[in-house]
């Protein structure tokens, strides 16, 4: 099995004011999974999901839970930097079985959203202090400028190609002028990734994002200072380590990224 993946580019000539290009070049081309595809995996997958993907880690010595901790703390500092109150809505796009829920469920107000029903109904038994509801994967059911934040975790790259337009302007739609969205993803240049995701079994029709196709989809759409961190070029197995990893965070070797916009005021 072979994983695909994107990448853009900036024009070197182009004024900063001026929109982004975005380009699809692949090695190979794959068209993705549909939607109820996607759907009906996750809901399959809903009740072993950690056990899944810590078997495609085996080979690594790390486990699941490692890069969700890592991954926690990133948003943690981020929305503490952002100062979002224990109030500010914030949206899990993609929440799957509710582990960012488990673990910062208590501090900021989040909701959780799938399309995979039965991972809504495991998550509300795992993150009690979060909301959670299933959706048809095209429209999100929320009033415009509904939330400070909203964050998607290893989710685009499940997005078939002609889909992914939908999903950002919908994001865009339920922030809050001055919200922040945060997209998570693998490293396709990251070696090793590559080779975890092609051994993982609901990852076999994934269409990766390379960090500057990213930074260009959220440009286009029309958020601003796009930056991205990129995460565990150190293995995040305790917080001194992910401390440490910090360092690293604007070299383009880690096996994850977070690229990060702002809606305009």
């Amino acid at each position: 099995m072979r994983v695909s993946f994107q990448y853009g580019f900036l024009l070197g000539s182009q004024p900063a004011t001026q929109r982004t290009s975005v380009r699809r070049e692949m090695p190979w081309q794959t068209p993705g999974m549909s939607m109820r595809e996607a759907k009906a995996e996750f809901d399959e997958y809903a009740g072993n999901y950690a056990d899944t993907v810590n078997t495609a880690l085996n080979s690594t010595g790390m486990r699941v839970e490692h890069f969700v901790l890592g991954k926690a703390r990133h948003i943690d500092q981020f929305l503490k930097k952002a100062r979002l109150s224990k109030g500010d809505p914030v949206l899990d796009l993609g929440c799957g079985v509710g582990q960012y829920e488990h673990l910062l469920g208590q501090q900021y107000n989040i909701t959780g959203i799938d399309m995979s029903a039965a991972s809504i109904e495991t998550a509300k038994t795992y993150a009690k202090h979060s909301d959670f509801l299933s959706y048809d994967g095209d429209h999100l059911p929320f009033a415009d400028s509904s939330f400070r934040c909203v964050f998607t975790i290893c989710v685009v790259h499940h997005v078939p190609l002609d889909k992914r337009s939908q999903f950002i302007s919908e994001v865009y739609r339920v922030l809050k002028p001055g919200g922040h969205f945060m997209v998570y993803e693998h490293n396709p240049w990251n070696p090793l990734t590559r080779r975890i995701v092609e051994k993982c079994v609901f990852d076999k029709d994934a269409v990766l994002l390379s960090s500057s196709y990213a930074k260009c989809w959220l440009s286009n759409q029309g958020f601003e200072r796009v930056f991205t961190d990129f995460l565990f070029t150190i293995p995040p197995v305790n917080q001194a380590l992910t401390k440490t990893d910090n360092l690293f965070k604007k070299l383009p070797s880690g096996a994850q990224y977070a690229t990060i916009g702002m809606k305009p005021l």
